[in-house]
């Protein structure tokens, strides 16, 4: 472990430590609630930049992996009497195993093909979840909700401030994995791949299976999204696993930023905040969405936190060059 994820792990730490202390300092649920959100639309987002960011590989259906990590949890707790944290293993093993097959299919493309195939499978598993009503409960969902029973010598998340240290506590852990993973050799050889594929088989790099490890690694991050949003919600809806959500995703990349890795998760926040305003305050909610989307893109041309980084950047070499 290099010195700079060591500083990395402390700061996640930290950031840990505060957020367990927020139900002592903040009694509502409205907070907690966003908190709970965040952390499962951040680990979402995150895996998804793993293939945007890093791997220069645009997915149009990444929420196929959140669906499914909601629907393989929700009906491993509603179905058998494994306990949550087995059935949060179940998840990210499908999860992993889904996308290891329609990664085999899809990493061989480039660009815009990758991008509508990756959709075509996506839009194909959520025909699949509509359909298969004995099964998925159809266009309902999972209905009946999903037990939160105890585990780990009485770890209770019917408790809502235990849920919510539960859902921190494994939202934390997904990013400080996939941060060292992406600080790993592994990681930049994904960058070189992206920057330079051909260079990379020059050099004997398998750019096919390091694409395909990039794709089954973020399908399994986003179905523990997935199983944390379905935990918080105590269901699992066709919604989680349609296009939009893919679109959400996206949009939670270019407002937050790519090439930065808290870029997501910020900008999961952003919108977060941004659906729960535009929601009480106008009907008009896609067209107030879009305008805000607009602005960040046009306005910006670039993600928040990439936009900031590289203006500190000017300002400092502005600095010492005077």
């Amino acid at each position: 472990m290099n010195t700079a994820f060591k500083k990395e792990l402390l700061f996640g730490l930290v950031v840990l430590a505060l957020l367990a202390a927020l139900p002592l300092l903040s009694p509502g649920r409205v907070t907690l609630d966003f908190v709970i959100r965040l952390a499962a639309l951040g680990v979402f987002a995150t895996s998804l930049n793993i293939l945007v960011g890093y791997g220069g590989m645009v997915s149009f259906g990444h929420a196929m992996f959140f669906g499914g990590g909601a629907y393989t949890f929700g009906l491993l707790m509603q179905r058998t009497d494994v306990s949550i944290p087995v059935a949060l293993l179940g998840a990210i093993v499908l999860c992993s195993l889904l996308a290891c097959v329609i990664g085999m299919i899809c990493v061989k493309l480039k660009e815009i093909y990758f991008s509508f195939l990756t959709l075509a499978f996506q839009m194909l598993i959520h025909s699949v979840i509509i359909t298969w009503t004995s099964l998925t409960g159809g266009d309902q969902g999972l209905m009946g909700g999903i037990p939160r029973r105890p585990f780990w010598g009485g770890i209770n998340v019917a408790d809502p401030n235990t849920l919510y240290w539960f859902c921190v506590v494994i939202g934390v852990a997904s990013l400080l994995i996939m941060r060292y993973v992406l600080q790993s050799p592994f990681g930049y050889t994904l960058r070189m791949v992206r920057d330079n594929a051909d260079r990379a088989r020059f050099l004997g790099i398998d750019v096919w299976r390091i694409r395909l490890y990039a794709f089954i690694l973020a399908g399994a991050f986003a179905g523990i999204g997935g199983s944390l949003m379905a935990l918080f919600v105590s269901g699992a809806y066709p919604e989680f696993s349609y296009w939009t959500m893919s679109g959400e995703a996206v949009f939670m990349i270019m407002m937050g930023g790519i090439n930065v890795f808290l870029g997501p998760i910020i900008g999961a926040g952003l919108l977060n905040i941004f659906n729960d305003v535009i929601t009480r305050t106008t009907e008009y909610h896609g067209l107030a969405l879009g305008v805000i989307v607009l602005i960040f893109a046009l306005g910006f041309k670039r993600g928040i936190t990439d936009f900031v980084g590289e203006l500190y950047n000017a300002l400092t070499k502005k600095r010492v060059q005077s």
